[in-house]
């Protein structure tokens, strides 16, 4: 088992890292942008230190003053959470090529998966299914428009390697087809440095549905269920829940079966977790996220399993302790996002200090945060203040819970989507 395990990311996920950590008694690391000195998950570590950037947003994308630092300060490995580094190849690179261990997949799995288009080839010839579109990137607007026709609109425009419904266009008839190409095509270059998009059919009335999977360097490999994440504002999740409500017990099996060839397909390793979308009885394959998700606590709840524990002890080479037939399910979980933001101003950031706070509690809820009182909300992170989580033994109940949290929960100076 490792010594050390320096966490390069901030808020709520380092603080989880950081619980977990300390169960398993192992050393945790914090590093630090200006705005997050007085940071709860700075504050939580064994150690902290600084790692200033030239702007703010970049401290947490330094590979090499994270690498050099992790060096520095005798880490073992590193864990990435989700968001900044977690999904980008040449951080697990860089840290193979040092010779820490990085918690996830190995760099060229990130890679693989992290190309929408690569991904989608990768899937079709193992069987798995997936959204009718392109293989290709498209870039030539005639082309394109000539492709999505033959589709069958409306259709979606995708960045290849774009993720979050960022770059993400819906056209619903042909005469609008070219503005919204180069609006993608736009963003996905600005965001992702990659102009490529693809196109694929739009499904009706889609259901976002994800199986979690746990797979070891042993060869083993799980699923956890899934969760539905299908209430978005702006393709962003909000609300999400398990299990499903859309799913009946055979497609729940099947999908299970294909989240597994899928994860089988790539020889993953660590936590990962396969989207899906899912339409009037048939489910396709979106995509693969080659980290641990903001909502896995849905899973943990349902399951008892330690998702983040998992990944570390995955990661310094152990076996799963269980098998599929070990994976019981109990009860309903939802999860909700209390995101800064405020609701009568078109969820518009809301980055104030936080002047009263009350988090709710009793049974079956759960609070991920990474604030306090007196805490300024800083202006250059994801406005999320925390994941609100109820459990129930069956949905009415988790919901009943939910509604009685979220009208415990008090937060005053920000503006929340509460």
């Amino acid at each position: 088992m490792f010594n050390k395990v320096l966490i390069a990311n901030r808020g709520e996920i380092a603080i989880r890292i950081i619980r977990a950590l300390r169960e398993l008694e192992i050393t945790s690391v914090a590093v630090y942008s200006d705005s997050d000195k007085d940071s709860l998950h700075v504050l939580y570590a064994d150690l902290a230190y600084p790692l200033y950037g030239d702007r703010e947003i970049e401290t947490y994308m330094d590979i090499e003053k994270i690498i050099k630092l992790a060096k520095n300060v005798g880490a073992d490995a590193i864990h990435p959470g989700y968001g900044f580094l977690s999904e980008k190849e040449e951080f697990a690179k860089a840290c193979e090529e040092a010779g820490i261990v990085f918690i996830g997949p190995e760099s060229k799995v990130i890679g693989l998966m992290g190309n929408k288009i690569a991904a989608r080839k990768l899937m079709i010839a193992s069987g798995v299914p997936v959204v009718p579109g392109t293989e290709e990137a498209v870039s030539d607007p005639e082309k394109a428009k000539k492709i999505a026709a033959a589709i069958g609109y409306p259709v979606l425009i995708k960045a290849a390697a774009g993720g979050g419904g960022v770059g993400m266009r819906a056209v619903q008839k042909e005469e609008d087809f070219s503005a919204m190409l180069e609006r993608a095509q736009q963003q996905a270059a600005s965001v992702f440095g990659d102009a490529s998009v693809f196109i694929e059919k739009y499904m009706d009335q889609p259901r976002h549905i994800e199986f979690q999977l746990l797979a070891d360097s042993h060869g083993n490999i799980v699923h956890l269920g899934e969760r539905e994440c299908s209430i978005q504002r702006r393709y962003q999740k909000i609300i999400e829940e398990s299990p499903s409500t859309a799913l009946t017990p055979e497609i729940r099996q099947k999908m299970g079966k294909v989240a597994l060839a899928a994860g089988r397909a790539v020889n993953y390793q660590g936590a990962g977790t396969i989207e899906f979308i899912y339409s009037n009885g048939d489910f396709y394959f979106l995509e693969m996220n080659t980290r641990i998700q903001v909502e896995h606590p849905v899973t943990e709840m349902l399951t008892g399993v330690d998702l983040v524990k998992s990944q570390i002890r995955i990661a310094a080479g152990h076996p799963l302790p269980f098998g599929q037939e070990d994976i019981k399910f109990n009860g309903h979980t939802i999860e909700c996002r209390i995101c800064a933001e405020d609701p009568l101003n078109g969820f518009s950031p809301s980055p104030h200090r936080i002047k009263g706070y009350r988090s709710p509690g009793g049974f079956g809820i759960r609070i991920d945060s990474g604030v306090h009182l007196n805490y300024e909300i800083p202006t250059h992170y994801d406005s999320m203040i925390s994941k609100l989580l109820a459990w129930g033994n069956d949905r009415d109940e988790a919901i009943a819970r939910m509604r009685r949290a979220l009208r415990e929960y008090i937060i005053i100076g920000p503006k929340t989507n509460i």
